[in-house]
């Protein structure tokens, strides 16, 4: 198992890595992972900054021999380079791995976007030596890159599909974007035995007991778009609880503070698993204004803890609404508002459809649809694997 982040380190894909290699463990798999220097894996040596992380992977696996090896693919955690001149230069450093390894490989795609998606993450990052002039340099230089590299940026996930490589990605969303790809959701369960009463839950952050609660976590990034959160009017009736954090490898610097009489800021940074479920059993929704998203474990811990989402209109969210597990909106601050209270009028029959679909997040039965996938492409390493879905 390949991920350059893993616990301790704080992350995400790390977190969500961690759980996998458990639930696989539990299966009676023997998983070897290979992290960061700072995670726990039995592997050490591979970072977004080592341009040799293929010579480190493709070292360990002529000395393990395994089966086969499975990468969390998340770009921007193995160094991507988007070349201002030339997209055929576009890489990340994994990717002469990919070419000369010649046992199967299966890859999970964290990230792929339409074109308007794309475009919009660029973020402008405040330059602190050259000032306004060096921000807006960097924004038409970041613009610039992003317009031209579109097509070479999924060219690099597309190829890691065919003979000897499969993909897996956590949406139907996704799967339009990488054909080929299988989807296996994202897993998620509580991490407690049992539900605590949801007013327990509140006194350990000291939250209010009465009112609804609807909950904006995770790491602090532009594309999470809090600024909508910032200029809510929350309805009546309803708190906005925001917990902010930040990854290992995050650069962005946001404001830290949300200054708005309708929310509360718990400035805890990062939760562990038991922490965060608490958190989530203490709220009724979850507020998702993202601006850009080709995926969300907050979403997917939410639904493991039954609660229902408001949502910004774009592409990932719909997917999930149109089940009938929360609300879209269009992202302005006014729309969320009026999303909150038209989940507020069937909020339990939201809740009741979230429960049911739950199911599908429990890591037995993640692990099982992953066990499927390894045995087919290790048994039929050759066979046109893009071409068959596993699971319908």
């Amino acid at each position: 198992m390949v991920s350059t982040e893993y616990p301790p380190m704080k992350g995400g894909i790390g977190r969500y890595c961690s759980n996998l290699v458990d639930a696989l463990r539990k299966n009676d798999l023997e998983v070897l992972v290979v992290c960061n220097e700072h995670g726990n894996g039995e592997f050490k040596g591979i970072s977004p900054h080592n341009p040799n992380n293929s010579d480190v992977l493709l070292k360990l696996v002529k000395e393990v021999s395994p089966d086969l090896v499975h990468v969390q693919y998340e770009q921007g955690l193995y160094g991507i380079y988007l070349d201002p001149i030339n997209p055929r230069r576009t890489t990340t450093n994994i990717e002469s791995f990919y070419t000369k390894c010649r046992i199967p490989v299966v890859s999970t795609f964290h990230s792929a976007y339409t074109f308007e998606q794309w475009m919009n993450l660029t973020v402008p990052l405040v330059n602190r030596r050259f000032g306004k002039l060096g921000t807006y340099l960097g924004m038409i230089y970041d613009y610039w890159t992003h317009l031209i590299n579109y097509k070479s940026f999924h060219q690099l996930s597309r190829r890691k599909i065919g003979p000897r490589r499969a993909g897996i990605v956590f949406s139907k969303y996704l799967e339009d974007l990488l054909p080929g790809t299988h989807l296996i959701y994202q897993g998620s369960e509580p991490h407690m035995w049992s539900p605590p009463d949801k007013k327990d839950a509140r006194k350990m952050f000291s939250l209010p007991l009465e009112t609804k609660i609807a909950l904006a976590s995770g790491f602090m990034t532009a594309t999470k778009g809090w600024d909508v959160i910032r200029k809510m009017k929350v309805p009546e009736g309803w708190k906005v609880v925001v917990n902010s954090s930040r990854n290992h490898y995050n650069v962005e610097r946001p404001a830290t503070r949300i200054n708005n009489p309708g929310v509360i800021d718990l400035q805890k940074g990062y939760l562990d698993d038991r922490q965060l479920s608490l958190l989530f059993y203490s709220s009724d929704a979850l507020i998702l204004p993202y601006k850009v998203s080709s995926g969300s474990g907050v979403m997917f811990d939410g639904l493991a803890h039954y609660l229902p989402f408001v949502a910004s209109n774009i592409g990932f969210f719909k997917e999930f609404s149109e089940m009938g597990l929360g609300v879209l909106v269009n992202r302005s601050p006014s729309e969320f508002s009026r999303g909150l209270l038209t989940l507020e009028q069937k909020l339990e029959e939201y809740k009741e459809r979230v429960k049911g679909f739950s199911k599908n997040l429990t890591w037995k039965n993640v692990a099982k649809r992953h066990l499927t996938l390894y045995n087919f492409i290790i048994n039929n390493p050759e066979s046109s694997i893009s071409k068959k879905n596993l699971f319908l």
